[in-house]
């Protein structure tokens, strides 16, 4: 999630409550893991090519968001 531009940057301290409250963020990773998971399968069980890059792209953006916590709070140590 380090290729954020600036614009997208605006949108980081408002995600602090999702990230720092552990209740929420657990179950914010549970539900990445189950779509990661769901992807996987698909992946496994693809035969076309464009489904499997499709799943390929669909992974790599959910364990991006699982990287959310530490971006939203690098952001905010950056910004004082």
């Amino acid at each position: 999630m380090s290729n954020l531009n600036s614009s997208s940057k605006q949108y980081l301290p408002k995600l602090k409550g999702l990230v720092n409250t552990n209740t929420q963020w657990q179950a914010f990773n549970d539900m990445l893991d189950y779509y990661i998971e769901l992807q996987q399968k698909k992946l496994e069980q693809s035969v076309e090519p464009v489904n499997l890059y499709q799943a390929q792209g669909a992974i790599t953006a959910l364990r991006q968001l699982k990287h959310l916590r530490d971006e939203v709070n690098a952001e905010t140590k950056a910004n004082g």
